[in-house]
């Protein structure tokens, strides 16, 4: 059996990061959950880990070790023109969101394979 886990964040304002990763993610405010310097989002089906975010003083200051990828397009096999269009279509709505696009990544027969984005904290993470 796995071992429950939390996806812990440092963050400058936890509640808007967290804000803004419930709707990269399809989650929900974790309920009951009401700190000024924290904030914490759920899978609203209670399936996926809760992720955390807590306030510190210092900001980001190096490319993340570690990252989030939204899987969008789902498991292969794809249809590369349906996969490409989910990819931009959720790239578009983060970018909405406050996200920024840093650069699009193709492989193999130049169809667009992820978009590696930063959150509005500048923390890397990709759409695939």
């Amino acid at each position: 059996m796995a071992t429950p886990w939390t996806l812990g964040c440092d963050a400058a304002d936890p509640h808007g990061l967290a804000a803004f990763w419930a709707i990269a993610l399809g989650y929900v405010a974790e309920p009951g959950y009401d700190e000024p310097d924290g904030a914490s989002i759920v899978d609203p089906d209670g399936v996926d880990p809760a992720i955390g975010f807590l306030r510190v003083p210092e900001g980001k200051t190096a490319k993340n070790r570690m990252h989030i990828d939204i899987r969008v397009a789902g498991e292969p096999s794809w249809d590369t023109a349906e996969r490409e269009k989910a990819i931009r279509a959720k790239a578009a709505e983060l970018v909405a969101a406050g996200a920024a696009v840093v650069r699009e990544v193709s492989y193999g027969e130049q169809r667009l394979d992820h978009v590696v984005m930063t959150d509005p904290e500048g923390n890397e993470f990709c759409v695939a």
